[in-house]
């Protein structure tokens, strides 16, 4: 009877074994795939490329509304009849895209009422979009692997995973940082250089420094900065707020920490530094060479502020929208250059529009290596990937069919030369908002357009570009390879 319970127990306890064992694979097989599903879910839901830009687009139609109902209101514009809606959705709108062309005369036809709504339409403008496009950018790496992540964080170091939580008080305190800097040098001078009355001085340094930074490129004179034309105090600090500002966030922060160590600068700050240095260093130098003799622009100034003015214009085409001298009477290879630099726009992330100078960077580096007939792309010791290189065109090409389309269809609407044409339809799909003064003459028809362009210039670029990268899907099988004839 022991030999039978000892044989028995053995058995049992063998069973028992088995059965535990089964049931830890079970249970472990439903624990991974339960994970593996709710990881599914987190990182890349259903769907989920286009929550983003959908949220984007309710987000900026909601708050424009919102700036046109106030700016219709009787508080907002010193005209018995206050704005029309057209005027009001324009304004709204030129300010919440932080474009800068304007339908109106914003020191004018409104109160301080109507000039609190529209800064804090361009502050959410400039603050929210470099905010969204950081969190965009945080949401397209978190889907992801983990070693993917860890290497794009590496990569890129101004933006660590996880630190989303972060972001929204850092941009808060750079824009309120830079503002304030600019506020306090050019406020002086307009007050002690200018007289300018202390209190108007401190309203317009207000005004123009949250508008500068932001790339609103709206100015409380309807000349625009011309009154300040070759003071170098008054426009040059707006112009490095431009710059700061339209470079963009993740820029800024990396070379907080980095600025003394280029070498271990991410390859996307070294792409935009180097580009936006080399297009800022020769737009300048152009305008100055070609507007030097103009006497309708740079012509009848002293020589000092020929090279200010110069400088000045050669920053605003990359989104800033300021002008210090008559845009509409500088020669047409100035201004299609101006046209040139307006689409291409300034750094990512930022308060700029374009395509931006990453952009064109890539477009220049793919042409590059295909001269020189190499099968990938490489700069700085690292290989372009192929997701980064088709976004790139795909961008580019879309940008310029809005803006030919656009174009074509204004030429056969509108009694305005080509060249006006063009350049105000850039300027509104590029978010700059330098224009040759046909905003104002337009219908009001074609000024909503125009407001529509603007709109999609803003949110067009970092919405397009993030469902790119949502809707990256592999092909389960190919078809057999084709080549035809290009050139």
């Amino acid at each position: 009877m022991r030999w039978v319970s000892d044989a028995t127990r053995d058995r049992a306890a063998l069973w028992r074994a088995v059965v535990g064992r089964r049931l830890s694979e079970l249970r472990s097989t439903f624990t991974l795939r339960r994970r593996r599903r709710f990881e599914q879910a987190l990182v890349r839901p259903r769907s989920a490329w286009d929550k983003p830009a959908r949220a984007f687009l309710v987000m900026f139609v909601a708050v424009d509304a919102l700036g046109t109902l106030l700016l219709m209101t009787p508080a907002a514009s010193t005209r018995a009849e206050g704005l029309t809606f057209v005027e009001a959705f324009f304004t709204a709108t030129t300010s919440l895209a932080v474009c800068g062309l304007s339908v109106i005369s914003i020191g004018g036809d409104l109160t301080t009422f109507g000039h609190v709504v529209v800064l804090a339409l361009i502050q959410v403008g400039g603050i929210g979009i470099m905010t969204l496009a950081s969190l965009l950018g945080v949401a397209v790496v978190q889907r992801f692997s983990l070693r993917m992540t860890l290497n794009v964080q590496a990569e890129n170091r101004a933006l660590a995973v996880g630190d989303v939580g972060g972001i929204v008080p850092r941009v808060v305190k750079v824009c309120l940082v830079m503002e304030a800097l600019v506020f306090l040098i050019i406020t002086p001078r307009m007050w002690l250089g200018h007289g300018i009355p202390l209190g108007d001085a401190a309203y317009s340094g207000l005004f123009h420094s949250i508008s500068a930074f932001n790339n609103a490129g709206l100015s409380l004179y309807d000349e625009s900065m011309s009154r300040f034309s070759g003071d170098a105090i008054v426009l040059m600090p707006i112009a490095a707020a431009v710059i700061l500002g339209g470079i963009g966030f993740p820029i800024l922060i990396e070379m907080r920490h980095h600025w003394r160590t280029p070498e271990h600068w991410s390859l996307h700050s070294k792409l935009t530094i180097i580009t936006s240095g080399l297009l800022f260093g020769v737009t300048a130098v152009l305008i100055i060479l070609m507007e030097w003799n103009n006497p309708d622009t740079l012509g009848g100034l002293h020589w000092w502020a020929r090279i200010t003015d110069g400088i000045f214009h050669g920053v605003m085409p990359r989104s800033g929208g300021f002008n210090a001298t008559d845009t509409g009477a500088m020669n047409d290879s100035t201004l299609l250059l101006t046209i040139m630099m307006m689409f291409v726009g300034n750094g990512s992330a930022g308060t700029a529009g374009g395509i931006k100078v990453a952009t064109l960077a890539v477009l220049f580096l793919v042409v590059w290596s295909d001269v020189r007939a190499h099968d990938r792309v490489h700069v700085f010791d690292r290989r372009l990937a192929p997701d980064v290189i088709r976004q790139s065109l795909s961008l580019t090409f879309l940008s310029m069919t809005v803006v030919a389309v656009t174009t074509v269809f204004f030429l056969h609407t509108t009694p305005f030369t080509f060249m006006e044409t063009l350049f105000e339809v850039v300027s509104a799909v590029g978010v700059v908002g330098l224009s040759m003064g046909i905003t104002p003459d337009l219908a009001p028809w074609a000024q909503s357009l125009i407001a529509v362009l603007m709109m999609a210039g803003r949110m067009g670029p970092i919405t397009f570009v993030t469902a790119l990268a949502f809707r990256e899907r592999k092909r389960r099988y190919d078809f057999a390879e084709a080549r035809p004839m290009i050139g």
